[in-house]
């Protein structure tokens, strides 16, 4: 059913949408390998992402440094500044799965190294990425717990940065969105350190409750990422393995006094009207099944799913800044937060790319492959940086 939805004409005519085959070649290239007993198919997409390489940056100093056992990597600006700067904690994108920090002394540079960049560049940030431990080798809440003490040595030494207390930021994309959510809400009610000024959460994925809201039956089958990687990237980070992925699709782990219990926030009645005139069919309830539910329960954690937490944290969270994408299954989990945000007295800055699809940030510099519309995401993340 690729075919049925009218986005994919537009991106079969964009040379874009070649970066994105060549990221579900790779996927399925190693699915052969792990069959054929050579390789994994985690460790085969994680080699193919790590075969880019970068030189040094004129503008930037950028060194690999260790935050409390964690490997980070800072960008600073070379140009002198007249006072502090912003500073900005970053967590990657790749479902708690892939991405790295890569390493600077080989040039085998991380999947996020030119986003990181640009951010550091051109918003005049001082800019921490994170490399947290992966699933499935790291289960949750490894990332979380990785990105929590991280972010916590970063506030309790930001004068060795030269950055300014009250203009901290955190920022993620995809399951980086939800890393940087969870650790905002974490962070929120701590009078210890100094208090996160802003969020920035990219098609962040918040919820794993519902898997058929609407931008999930919609979007299900658009490249970058399918509805059912999407619960599978989920269980691998809760379990280590997708032996429940039918049952999660179908909403079989979750019972009926917790579906209930967490109607008032997900539910495809919180979504504007005006994203389901593509198509969306409510989702007939699977029978419950306590078994799947024993192995998947931490799936209903707000560490996990920022979505599900109460409005007492929510109410203390930072400004925030959401990016969604109309052709991304991930769009409603975005749509929903913001929502709670808004409805909690958050202020919220929302960016919306109506001609956008999952992980389309990172093709803004691809050369002949690059998308507008990433471009577009990109500078408005950094004209809110510069605001701050």
């Amino acid at each position: 059913d690729l075919y049925n939805y009218s986005i994919i004409p537009f991106l079969w005519k964009t040379q874009a949408f070649l970066s994105e085959l060549s990221v579900l070649f790779a996927f399925e290239q190693g699915k052969i390998l792990e069959n054929f007993g050579i390789c994994t198919q985690v460790s085969f997409v994680r080699y193919m992402q790590g075969r880019k390489t970068l030189g040094a940056h004129p503008k930037l100093f950028i060194k690999d440094l260790w935050f409390d056992k964690v490997p980070v990597r800072i960008y600073q600006p070379k140009a002198p500044s007249a006072s502090q700067r912003r500073g900005v904690l970053f967590f990657h994108g790749g479902g708690w799965v892939f991405g790295s920090l890569g390493k600077i002394s080989t040039r085998n540079i991380s999947t996020h190294e030119e986003l990181c960049r640009f951010i550091a560049r051109e918003s005049e940030s001082v800019v921490v990425s994170v490399g947290y431990h992966l699933a499935p080798e790291h289960k949750y809440p490894a990332a979380y717990e990785d990105c929590l003490s991280a972010s916590q040595h970063f506030l309790q030494h930001l004068q060795h940065y030269g950055v300014d207390p009250a203009r901290v930021a955190v920022c993620g994309d995809s399951a980086g969105g939800n890393l940087a959510a969870a650790v905002s809400q974490t962070l929120a009610g701590r009078s210890d350190l100094p208090r996160l000024r802003a969020q920035i959460l990219i098609y962040p994925g918040l919820q794993a409750l519902d898997f058929n809201l609407p931008s999930y039956q919609q979007n299900r089958g658009v490249p970058l990422l399918f509805r059912e990687r999407a619960v599978y990237y989920s269980l691998q980070y809760v379990q280590g393995d997708t032996s429940n992925l039918e049952e999660v699709l179908e909403g079989s782990h979750i019972p009926p006094d917790i579906k209930l219990k967490y109607q008032k926030w997900v539910s495809p009645d919180n979504i504007p009207e005006e994203f389901k005139v593509r198509g969306y069919q409510p989702h007939k309830p699977s029978e419950f099944k306590p078994a799947v539910f024993e192995k998947v329960k931490r799936l209903r954690e707000p560490t996990l799913c920022p979505l599900l937490a109460e409005d007492t944290i929510i109410q203390q969270l930072p400004e925030s800044f959401i990016l969604t994408c109309e052709y991304d299954v991930l769009r409603d989990d975005g749509l929903l937060y913001k929502k709670r945000l808004e409805d909690n007295g958050v202020p919220v800055t929302w960016y919306h790319l109506e001609d956008g699809f999952h992980g389309i940030i990172n093709s803004f510099n691809s050369g002949w492959l690059s998308f507008p519309a990433g471009k577009r995401g990109l500078d408005s993340i950094v004209n809110f940086l510069r605001s701050l």
